[in-house]
């Protein structure tokens, strides 16, 4: 006898979670955590760094092909999609996705490419969508890190963004679209 595939039944039950368009979510919110790595995941909580048109001080990427240039200078992410992701039964936490941006508050359907969000002194812009690779695998049950793919599950992905103010940014600062 075959299992039950809930793959799907998650999928569709995770949608009806707050998250991503949760009430409480609007035009601004909060850095819930800034985070760096000397590359590759886990990034590390920091308090402060600043944003540059290169991407935040003192963090690296491995894959310089895929991940940073000034179109990707900085990744952010939902703390409120990580947690959905978790109560999934996801192993995900802040940082295990490869964002430097952690935040919250902010109503994660509408940073899609285009749209501009000030981010403590930094004023950053929506680039693209950043799709899952398998460096991030371990943050997901069965490896399934597609979970957060913007092709499959569309207001769930990471984002990419180029600073076009450069300046510092700290945990506890205000995020605001703009």
């Amino acid at each position: 006898m075959s299992r039950p595939d809930r793959s799907a039944a998650r999928s569709t039950e995770a949608l009806a979670l707050p998250f991503p368009g949760s009430e409480e979510a609007g035009d601004s919110g909060r850095v819930a955590s800034l985070n760096r790595s000397n590359g590759g995941v886990p990034k590390l909580p920091v308090a402060e760094a600043r944003a540059t048109r290169d991407g935040l001080e003192g963090d690296r990427q491995r894959n310089r092909v895929h991940h940073g240039g000034p179109d990707r200078a900085l990744c952010l992410y939902s703390a409120e999609a990580i947690a959905a992701l978790r109560r999934e039964g996801h192993p995900v936490s802040t940082g295990s996705l490869g964002e430097n941006v952690t935040i919250t508050g902010i109503d994660w359907r509408r940073l899609v490419p285009g749209v501009r969000l000030s981010v403590g002194e930094a004023e950053l812009e929506v680039t693209d969508f950043a799709y899952p690779c398998r460096t991030i695998r371990k943050s997901f049950d069965a490896e399934r890190f597609s979970r957060i793919s913007q092709k499959t599950h569309q207001g769930w992905s990471r984002v990419y963004c180029r600073v076009l103010r450069e300046g510092m940014i700290r945990s506890g600062d205000l995020v605001r679209l703009l």
